[in-house]
């Protein structure tokens, strides 16, 4: 079976989980959000974020995921 080719948003941001793009967002605030709350309801996930205008991908930050584990 081929592999699907999922094209990479033209703006704003997505979710990559487990390597695959997922939901999109038009603010960081937003997907970083949205990262921490899937996170915190299944922490072994591999979540990150993609930065369409620059086209890099990023972790969430320590600080962030410490934070969503307290909570």
């Amino acid at each position: 079976m081929p592999g699907q080719t999922v094209e990479l948003p033209k703006s704003g941001f997505a979710l990559e989980i487990d390597g695959r793009l997922k939901t999109e967002f038009s603010t960081k605030e937003g997907a970083e959000h949205g990262a921490i709350e899937l996170k915190r309801r299944f922490p072994m996930l591999q979540i990150r974020i993609y930065d369409a205008a620059a086209q890099l991908r990023h972790d969430l930050p320590s600080s962030l995921l410490a934070e969503s584990l307290r909570r």
